[in-house]
């Protein structure tokens, strides 16, 4: 579709985080010239601890890489069949974790870092947007994501008259790997699956017999935590990521049934004993040196973390090289704010990018600045670029966050809230599949194995139609 050209041959990305890179690479990509305006290192956030762009503060994986069975694989699929700067740095900087996508967080920043400063087209602006962007920048993609700066956030909320939602997200702590005793801990992924870079054994698992389990959840519900500021006591917590001792207070068997379930593992050291659940670490880098725990973000305090978390069976003397914390996350209620090209409805000159939109997790954050940043080069070109179909991950993505939810408000508390990517955000095949290429009938849970790789087999077919349509026209424009 045609639209009024852009005043400006210039797109102001303001955030420099996975979706702020992103989209700045695509805009770039597209020909057209971008400013990324990073306030770090000037002003630092409280989660990051450099000034790279693209800073992995929380978990160093970007999850499942499986396209065919699992809804972010696919996303992961989509994304580098649009030239994704995050995907092929990630793919660059892989470590080895089962079947998940995890990264050496130091090296996937710098080749970001690195690609964004050599490119021609992009100009890296370190400084801090205190405010609303200046009136006479008219192409503007916001990606400060869930750490948004005040003055920003109080704007942002005084343009549009609503109320942002927040939740608390937690960063999980990171051990020195031979600190960890590996008489007691064992390699293995869960049930032995061999992932990108991986070997089936790429998890270090620490067994905990009943006994222990339960002295664990007692010292994690009686640790000192992180005290929680009068304006910061009503903000929920977002599910998908969640401190490991709210998890212990929702129930004494909650932890076994999450991040500390012991299926699809068996003890090297005593095969014969079925541990009654396990503590994860992944590798966190390239070198194989830092490990962290598996969700085992948390509020505790650090003296806490390091006495209650050295309770752990192989965990005695385990040295940290991170403890764990808490920050605060704020996003949009979008489905009200935004339209469907990510445009603030009372201010169209300024897009959103990012979790600040309601998405959640690096890969989702990441993709929504690419198509952020395709709609904002597709405007400088005088283009309205169509949206994905909703049948791939990233049209359903988008589709939750500019209205694909139900609206229900009840005392006072919008239903809008983060998603992860996930099939239930597809809409359902017109035929789902019965039966297999034998012709036999599908049976179990082979239907829903069967339905998935439908479903992906869809989302890459029409998003290879998407971009012959829509992109090859933009790219020639």
């Amino acid at each position: 579709m045609t639209g009024s050209k852009s005043a400006s041959t210039t797109v102001h990305v303001v955030g420099a985080g996975l979706a702020g890179s992103e989209a700045a690479w695509q805009i770039a990509s597209q020909g057209v010239r971008v400013v990324l305006h990073e306030m770090r290192p000037h002003r630092m956030t409280e989660a990051h601890v450099t000034d790279g762009c693209a800073e992995l503060v929380c978990s160093n994986s970007f999850r499942s890489d499986d396209a065919a069975n699992n809804a972010v694989g696919l996303l992961h699929a989509e994304m580098r069949r649009l030239g994704s700067l995050i995907m092929r740095a990630a793919d660059a900087n892989q470590v080895p974790a089962g079947g998940a996508l995890a990264v050496d967080r130091e090296g996937f920043s710098a080749d970001v870092t690195g690609a964004l400063a050599a490119h021609p087209l992009i100009t890296i602006d370190r400084g801090e947007i205190a405010g609303l962007p200046p009136a006479d920048w008219d192409n503007v993609v916001v990606a400060t994501g869930p750490l948004t700066s005040a003055p920003l956030a109080d704007a942002i909320r005084q343009r549009t008259d609503e109320s942002a939602l927040a939740f608390f997200d937690a960063i999980a702590p990171i051990v020195h790997k031979d600190s960890i005793d590996m008489g007691m801990a064992w390699f293995q992924s869960r049930y032995d699956k061999v992932g990108p870079g991986g070997t089936g054994a790429d998890y270090i698992n620490c067994p905990l017999t009943k006994e222990q389990y339960d002295a664990f959840v007692d010292a994690l519900l009686a640790g000192e935590k992180t005290e929680f500021k009068e304006w910061e006591t009503n903000t929920p917590y977002f599910d998908g990521c969640l401190p490991v001792e709210v998890m212990a207070e929702r129930g004494r068997e909650t932890l076994r049934h999450g991040p500390m379930k012991p299926v699809g593992l068996t003890n090297a050291h005593n095969p014969d004993v079925k541990p009654y659940a396990i503590v994860q670490l992944r590798q966190d880098n390239k070198l194989g040196t830092l490990y962290n725990m598996v969700g085992f973000q948390t509020k505790l305090k650090y003296g806490a973390q390091q006495r209650i978390f050295r309770t752990i069976p192989g965990l005695e003397n385990a040295e940290f090289a991170r403890l764990g914390g808490l920050h605060r996350n704020t996003f949009l209620n979008s489905p009200k704010l935004l339209d469907p090209q990510l445009r603030l409805r009372a201010e169209p000159r300024l897009r959103f990018a990012g979790q600040m939109t309601g998405c959640e997790g690096y890969v989702e954050s990441a993709s929504i600045g690419l198509i952020t940043g395709l709609f904002a080069a597709a405007q400088v070109r005088g283009r309205e670029l169509a949206t994905p179909p909703p049948t791939t991950a990233l049209g359903s993505l988008l589709n939750h966050i500019t209205g694909g939810h139900i609206e229900t408000i009840e005392a006072g508390q919008r239903s809008f809230q983060p998603m992860n990517i996930n099939f239930g955000l597809f809409p359902p095949l017109a035929q789902p599949p019965t039966r297999k290429a034998d012709g036999t009938r599908l049976r179990g849970n082979e239907k829903s194995v069967a339905k998935k790789q439908a479903l992906s087999a869809r989302a890459l077919a029409d998003l290879d139609r998407w971009i012959a349509d829509h992109l090859r026209i933009a790219a020639a424009a």
